[in-house]
């Protein structure tokens, strides 16, 4: 049997694993596995098994995953956000609409200290939501705005799902991370305009909240020196060059813990339970990474991506259509699994493809983690809305894809702008 006929045999075993609901590492290992030993022999593809996963788990490199994980558990588990809401709403509040744009000031704040999108979504449908529908605002909006607030934690540093990407396109971790910086600011910032935007086109549609003092407001302001302290010390230590990105995720679950205990805001059972939080969510993640790892000697021994490279950039279309091309799958992919999966299985690749045509890979991972945040709140599925769902038992499902679709035309706007001016995720990066 030819390589190609084996490649499409593993990749249709791939999909029919998944569907069956096997999980996504899982799959992409015994199917890479499987394939490597039909073409190398069962002696190699063994080999690789223990090979692999001992790299993984002991690699210096991979470990600003747990670490970052870590940060984001003593984070959530410490009361941060909300903090972070409270200070954002004692400004905003009072506005028509402010509840809104607070929820995504307060979620871009969290989202840079957590690099979680499904924890930071969940996190304000519990912070937010109840503040929201206390003041009359429609259920729609309310869980809409926290679904799009939600979509910053992978873009803002620290991000897993950047830092993934980093790791199977073998980019250094630290720019990716300054490189999403420009690009998520000007995500929160279109967003609260599309607040402003809905205001505007239904003067009625959204309430405004109390008036708060400025003592108040600088009393809140107060309350979020933490969260600012822990941003500044782990990201501007890596943006100054102080830290590796390993070490800036150490540095930032150790300052978050040692803020916790000194605040009394994490006791003895809230340091166990971030502990055995971070390492469930780190476990889930190097499974997957190890399987994709496994897939990828499958996809080098079938020249898999060398093949896709040849057979895109053969068809005779410009490069940005290509790119539209691939854009497109993601937003496909974004209704069916993970963001982090999605990454993993189709990275090894696209990204052949992306250097052939002359991208930037900096530029295009910031690119397609917007695109795949976005799959991941735009129906049929979008999985950040699942998490919300299950958060929030009041409110159905076309009532948050109502909510979310003003953001997702946000989110394509902002896709459109990024492409056009690559320099807004390059430029940070190149000063480092």
């Amino acid at each position: 049997m030819s390589t190609d006929a084996v490649a499409i045999i593993g990749f249709v075993a791939l999909f029919a694993l998944m569907l069956l609901r096997v999980p996504v590492g899982m799959a992409m290992g015994l199917v890479g596995v499987t394939g490597f030993a039909y073409l190398n022999g069962s002696g190699p593809a063994l080999k690789i098994i223990g090979h692999t996963s001992m790299r993984t788990v002991t690699d210096y490199t991979f470990g600003v995953i747990p670490m970052f994980l870590l940060m984001g558990a003593f984070v959530t588990n410490s009361g941060m956000s909300r903090e972070l809401f409270r200070a954002a709403n004692s400004f905003l509040g009072h506005l028509k609409g402010g509840l809104g744009i607070a929820t995504i000031a307060a979620c871009g704040g969290f989202a840079a200290i957590s690099g979680s999108s499904v924890a930071t979504a969940a996190t304000f449908s519990t912070v937010a939501y109840p503040e929201m529908c206390r003041y009359g605002y429609p259920q729609s909006f309310a869980t809409g705005v926290i679904a799009a607030g939600g979509t910053l934690g992978a873009m803002l540093p620290p991000s897993t799902v950047l830092a993934v990407y980093g790791i199977i396109t073998e980019q250094d971790i630290g720019k990716l991370f300054i490189a999403g910086i420009v690009p998520g600011l000007l995500a929160a910032s279109m967003y609260m305009l599309t607040v402003g935007v809905i205001v505007l086109v239904r003067p009625n549609f959204l309430p405004a909240g109390p008036r708060h003092t400025w003592k108040e407001r600088l009393a809140s302001v107060r309350d979020i020196w933490a969260t600012l302290l822990l941003f500044l010390f782990a990201i501007g230590g890596l943006y100054g060059g102080l830290f590796t990105p390993t070490e800036a995720g150490g540095m930032g679950a150790g300052g978050a813990l040692i803020i916790g205990v000194l605040r009394g805001r994490l006791n003895r059972t809230d340091i166990r339970r971030s502990l055995l939080q971070a390492t469930r969510t780190a476990a889930a993640v190097f499974t997957v990474l190890i399987g994709a790892l496994l897939f990828g000697y499958f996809l080098t021994v079938t020249q898999t991506p060398q093949k896709v490279t040849e057979f895109l950039t053969g068809m005779g279309l410009g490069r940005y259509s290509i790119l539209a091309l691939i854009m497109l799958m993601y937003l496909i992919l974004g209704c069916l699994m993970d963001a982090l999966a999605m990454i993993i299985l189709t990275i090894p690749i696209v990204f052949p493809v992306i250097i052939a045509l002359g991208f930037d890979p900096i530029w295009f991972g910031i690119i397609i983690v917007m695109t795949v945040e976005l799959g991941l709140i735009h129906p049929p599925v979008g999985m950040i809305v699942f998490v919300i769902k299950s958060v929030v038992q009041d409110v159905d499902f076309a009532t948050i894809f109502k909510g979310v679709l003003p953001f997702i035309v946000t989110d394509l706007i902002r896709l459109i702008i990024l492409i056009m001016f690559p320099i807004l995720a390059t430029w940070l990066p190149s000063h480092m």
